[in-house]
């Protein structure tokens, strides 16, 4: 019963009473004066009004919570289903590490850690909103801090990257078994030289190796465009030179770079020379004989930087280069992009003229002038980075998310072309800048902020067989 008939049923109950009281017959006498007393009688307890006004606004706000915490029960069942199928995907994921189904790297116990870590946070929230004790949400906590440990636990077992160790036994193993197969043959083969490193005794590129994650940027996981690498050829008196150069958030400027005197320091981000410029443009930069050559900010021209003295020695225009993200590799403000090989430094870019077609010219590294150009006819925006090996220029696209190819070379000797196809893994979807060490045969590639190496395999100079 609402408030209103209440009232009104106590209106009119004092109404009847009232109407009965005045008339009916009195119990009156007169006093000694003549006077007349009269004896009234009302009801022992009145309506408590305010009583219930109370009660009806604490049962509207009672009704109120309620319907609150249901709509957060709601919720919250939302959040632990979603969390649940997050746990059997991360689940299935850590038990294939566990029995070794896939390759992994350390790129992928990050990727795992940060996932968890998310999950974990989110579990800590869903936990802290009741008030009381949930043991579905303990339980999914529970598993998650498990979780964690188990991916730890797996992280330490390949600190000695026993998996590339594996690679390279299987590798041995097929070479040991072709051996025996030749054996058998009429003919012996001539033994090919072993290939050198830094000589040009070998065939077209055959395979690339798994990538090899070495470590995020100096500047962290938001700098995801850049190049980095190792000087072939360092001035005495240093002896290594690794090099790393993050452009800003922007992808476009480069404005910091670091250098390291040794790997050891490089991998313990352990006593940098750390220096500024203003500017470079794009990831085709490259460290030659203690030189950083690179693309001058907004231009068509190439910079020659002494790293000791962070001094600009020479600039000098490519006639006719494209510049301002006009002909850029498929990844942007790629245009002009500064490679070494055995033979020394190189330029790869487009012209107007080239209708945008790779150009590839041999600088003198000492003046930067042109010796010489080639002009392909592959399309450089198609293209998602290039490096040159003696004098070979290859070209690599996107295959998916997760792999590259490369798929087009051009020879500068004999001014030939043709598809290749070598497919290879990457961590992350985009690589920038791509640099090849004709010292260690190694590319050495800037995979969306994180520094990753490829091992470049060729194939043997064909030789003719001796009759047996």
């Amino acid at each position: 019963m609402d408030l209103l008939a209440v009232l009104l049923l106590f209106g009119s109950g004092l109404a009847a009473y009232g109407e009965g009281f005045f008339a009916g017959s009195g119990n009156g006498t007169r006093d000694e004066n003549g006077a007349c007393q009269c004896f009234v009688y009302l009801p022992d307890p009145t309506f408590p009004v305010t009583r219930v006004e109370q009660l009806e606004i604490q049962a509207v706000s009672l009704l109120a919570s309620v319907e609150r915490e249901i709509t957060k029960i709601g919720v919250y069942t939302n959040k632990i289903s979603v969390y649940e199928k997050r746990m059997q995907n991360l689940t299935l994921r850590v038990d294939r590490l566990e029995k070794g189904e896939i390759t992994y790297t350390e790129l992928d116990f990050e990727l795992l850690r940060i996932e968890i870590k998310e999950m974990e946070s989110l579990v800590s929230q869903l936990k802290a909103s009741f008030s009381d004790s949930n043991f579905l949400v303990d339980q999914l906590y529970l598993e998650i801090r498990n979780m964690s440990r188990t991916v730890s636990s797996l992280e330490a077992l390949d600190k000695n990257n026993v998996l590339s160790v594996r690679r390279e036994i299987l590798s041995l193993k097929k070479r040991l078994q072709e051996c025996e197969e030749l054996k058998n043959t009429t003919t012996i083969p001539t033994p090919s030289p072993p290939i050198l490193y830094g000589s040009c005794n070998h065939g077209p590129i055959s395979n690339i190796s798994q990538p090899f994650v070495v470590q995020l940027n100096w500047r962290g996981f938001g700098f995801k465009a850049g190049a980095w690498g190792k000087d072939p050829e360092p001035v005495a008196p240093k002896k290594e030179l690794y090099w790393q150069a993050p452009l800003n958030t922007d992808n476009r400027y480069m404005e910091y770079y670091r250098y390291y005197g040794s790997y050891d320091d490089f991998l313990l981000y352990k006593n940098p020379a750390e220096k500024r410029i203003t500017y470079g443009q794009g990831s085709g930069m490259v460290v030659y004989k203690n030189y950083l050559y690179y693309n001058c900010h907004s231009s068509r021209d190439v910079c020659k930087l002494d790293i000791e003295t962070n001094t600009l020695v020479v600039r000098k225009t490519l006639p006719n280069a494209a510049y301002d993200n006009r002909f850029s590799y498929s990844t942007p403000w790629q245009d002009i992009d500064v490679v070494v090989d055995e033979s020394g430094l190189w330029v790869i870019y487009a012209t107007e003229e080239s209708t945008g077609n790779i150009v590839i010219s041999k600088l003198n590294e000492t003046t930067l002038n042109i010796d010489k150009t080639w002009v392909t006819k592959q399309y450089k925006p198609s293209v998602s980075s290039a490096f040159l090996v003696c004098g070979v220029l290859y070209a690599t696209r996107t295959v998916n998310t997760r792999q590259e190819e490369v798929f087009y070379m051009y020879d500068t000797k004999t001014e030939q072309e043709g598809r290749v196809s070598v497919v290879y893994s990457k961590m992350m979807e985009y690589i920038y800048g791509v640099n090849y060490n004709p010292k260690d045969h190694k590319l050495y590639a800037y995979n969306d902020g994180y520094l990753v190496t490829y091992d470049l395999s060729f194939s043997p100079v064909v030789q003719a067989p001796k009759p047996a």
